[in-house]
């Protein structure tokens, strides 16, 4: 399951704030796409976008319009994006430096959010920022990845008796932050599933690729942490804020979208304490198994010991026919057999005897 550890886009040091320099890793950016919807609660029109420049004619329009950005945006798309809804220079740089922080902010008269999605393709892991302006009747949404997390939201709002259009502008905030807080519930749950097939290759024969699983969960769930707390105090932000574009049955949801937060905290607080334990029974497991082998090698090491004691005593093969002390069994008819008798009864003496003190 590998996982972009670092993320974040600088700009060289020394240059001037709210700059907007084009990226330069060609190969990873994603063809945009800008989709424009214009909602009441009567009304109701959805058009694709070849131009920002077609936002226009929708700016004096009482309704409420959300233009969503999916895929990469040049830096001359966010300039003339900030020139027709008055975005701040700082907003749009942090826009196209992907990576930051979770936060939430106020320019003038708009809020700012910054928020992480996690995205699950098969076994891989990936953190992608998505962005969000809230202005006077309008929303505009940046999202650089290929996966549009964004379409459920669209259907909802394709229905006549949706309840996002009979709300302001703040409520289709709230609904597009809790798809992101959320998405990282359907994560979560995966990793528990591994953590526990993990848990069970440890309690039956772990291995050193069992400790390399157990490390990249240990890193990616530290990467999750680090990236997803901060939304938590995104939300806290713009709930305590008294910015009047946030009104206050919006607040109750955003309330329970705070809750699904802490909940995602729970869990990877919960996860990290298991993959912590988890090294310990890996580590006791292996120390034990040590353990065993060593009883085992010295169980056999003692048993031969006197064994081999006897075959060195009798290889010297001391025989001398004057001297009463010069080995004498040498030259017994039954001599041989009876030095192997002797050493099969002591080897199993002594399995009788680790048998019985429950060494083995």
């Amino acid at each position: 399951m590998p996982i972009d550890y670092f993320t974040k886009r600088y700009h060289a040091p020394g240059t001037a704030p709210g700059t907007l320099m084009p990226s330069e890793d060609e190969e990873k950016r994603v063809e945009l796409k800008i989709t424009l919807i214009d909602f009441s609660e009567s009304n109701f029109q959805e058009v694709d976008l070849a131009t920002t420049d077609e936002c226009r004619e929708y700016l004096s329009l009482p309704s409420t319009t959300w233009i969503h950005i999916q895929g990469h945006a040049a830096p001359d798309t966010l300039r003339e994006l900030g020139s027709l809804f008055g975005l701040h220079p700082l907003a749009l740089e942090d826009v196209l430096n992907i990576g930051q922080r979770p936060k939430a902010e106020t320019y003038d008269d708009q809020l700012f959010v910054v928020m992480s999605l996690p995205i699950m393709r098969e076994n891989d892991i990936s953190v992608e920022q998505v962005s969000i302006f809230h202005g006077e009747n309008f929303i505009i949404s940046f999202h650089q990845g290929e996966i549009d997390a964004f379409e459920p939201v669209r259907k909802r709002l394709r229905m006549a008796s949706s309840r996002i259009r009979k709300h302001p502008a703040d409520y289709l905030v709230y609904t597009l932050l809790d798809v992101v807080i959320d998405s990282g519930f359907p994560i979560l749950e995966r990793f528990g599933e591994l953590i526990e097939d993990l848990e069970d290759e440890l309690l039956e024969k772990p291995t050193t690729k069992t400790l390399r699983r157990l490390h990249l969960y240990k890193r990616e769930l530290l990467l999750l942490r680090r990236m997803l707390w901060p939304q938590r105090d995104a939300l806290n932000t713009i709930m305590r804020s008294d910015h009047p574009l946030i009104h206050e049955n919006t607040r109750l949801y955003l309330r329970d979208c705070y809750d699904h937060t802490i909940q995602i905290m729970d869990l990877l607080e919960s996860f990290r304490d298991m993959t912590t334990g988890m090294l310990d029974v890996y580590l006791s497991s292996t120390s034990n198994r040590m353990n065993e082998t060593m009883r085992i090698l010295t169980v056999i090491a003692t048993i031969f010991i006197p064994l081999t004691f006897i075959a060195g005593i009798y290889g010297m093969n001391f025989k001398n026919d004057k001297s009463p002390w010069a080995m004498p069994e040498l030259g017994w008819y039954y001599g041989y057999p009876l030095a192997w008798l002797t050493m099969i009864v002591i080897a199993v003496g002594l399995l009788y005897f680790f048998k019985r003190k429950g060494w083995f």
